[in-house]
């Protein structure tokens, strides 16, 4: 069986950046306007007021104090409070594939791969834009790879599921080389308007190159010594935006077509999920927290991370440890923990260690153990 190394990460982020103050000062001039227009109602016991939303908030809730985004000013139009994107023609890349073919470029430099040399493509991340043709036919085509293409959900552990699916091609001989891409454009689908969220997302794109080991040239390769996945049904997380809407006769611009999680029920549910889901993926490999260098963990939450990292490592982690980015890149569901892979692998010494876990809708929850070749 063929040993599967990555050997290139690329990242595409978006020029707009949106702070925490930015963002609040544009939710709180929509949440005034909406209580001077429901005056009466408020007045006479009718309907709660809506409360203001704060950067301290944000920060005490999430850890985050800022998100990229592909249009600012759609979002911090109160009026509009959405991002503002031109449809493409059929004719021009889409906005996706253009967001993959920044990263995909990226990952192929520093892998030292020719796109022609890829003969796995896979798309993966929790909004698509479109049904059909698939986004990573129409990337492999942009970028003129070879091979075959697909696309896949996994909500936010689309990344490490695609990451396990093209390791198992490359082991079985059904590729030689891949390439995983995670296009992210979460401001389209979150709600604004929403107090208890409008601040966790953000937009990004990653790419991921996967080879052979007798393969790859490139003297920085990690070595994935194994994967592991696993799913929960759950609807604590939920989007119920889709084809079905316009037979059903639902409406499509209504709260449940956008991203709805239960907070707190998510937070006591999953953490145990994804420490149990780490710990035993460890020791099927003869591995403990102790032989861990790093954590690249899916990036939703703060809190959720650090008391991971702990029930992991059975300790507190330091920043180096587990690195936090959505600080600034906030929630960009797939594609965090592969952030977090890029920017925080580079100081790690061969032989050390490191886990990229993923976890999200579903539930599910991806762990990709490797090492520094």
């Amino acid at each position: 069986m063929n040993q599967v190394v990555i050997t290139g990460t690329g990242l595409f982020t978006p020029e707009h950046s949106i702070d925490n103050d930015a963002l609040v000062a544009s939710f709180n001039a929509w949440v005034d306007a909406e209580n001077a227009r429901h005056a009466e109602a408020i007045a006479a016991g009718e309907r709660e007021p809506l409360a203001h939303s704060s950067s301290e908030f944000i920060v005490k809730a999430s850890g985050i104090h800022s998100r990229h985004v592909l249009d600012a000013e759609g979002i911090l139009d109160p009026e509009r409070m959405r991002p503002r994107l031109r449809e493409r023609s059929n004719d021009e890349p889409s906005i996706q594939c253009e967001m993959g073919a920044r990263a995909a470029g990226e990952a192929l430099d520093r892998a030292g791969v020719a796109a022609a040399d890829i003969d796995l493509v896979i798309v993966g991340c929790s909004n698509l834009e479109r049904p059909y043709p698939a986004l990573a036919v129409e990337l492999q085509a942009e970028l003129g790879a070879g091979g075959y293409a697909f696309d896949m959900n996994v909500a936010c552990s689309s990344a490490t599921f695609a990451i396990e699916t093209a390791a198992n091609a490359i082991r079985a001989g059904n590729a030689t080389r891949a390439l995983v891409v995670n296009p992210e454009i979460c401001s389209a689908h979150l709600n604004f308007r929403d107090r208890d969220s409008h601040f966790i997302f953000g937009d990004a794109c990653t790419a991921i190159v996967l080879e052979r080991d007798d393969l790859a040239s490139a003297e920085s390769r990690f070595e994935i010594l194994g994967t592991r996945l696993v799913t929960r049904f759950s609807n604590a997380i939920r989007n119920n935006s889709g084809f079905l809407n316009r037979v059903t006769d639902a409406d499509p611009l209504a709260v449940d077509k956008l991203f709805v999680q239960e907070g707190r029920r998510v937070f006591k549910e999953v953490c145990p999920m994804v420490a149990s889901l780490i710990g035993d993926h460890l020791q099927s490999l003869g591995l403990s927290g102790d032989d861990l260098t790093r954590l690249w963990l899916h990036q939703a939450n703060r809190h959720m991370n650090d008391l991971i990292a702990r029930r992991v490592l059975g300790r507190d982690p330091d920043e180096r440890e587990a690195p936090v980015i959505l600080d600034r890149y906030a929630n960009t569901s797939s594609a965090g923990s592969i952030i977090a892979f890029h920017l925080h692998r580079d100081d790690l010494a061969a032989g050390d260690r490191g886990v990229i876990c993923s976890f999200g809708a579903g539930y599910s929850a991806g762990s990709v153990v490797v090492r520094r070749a």
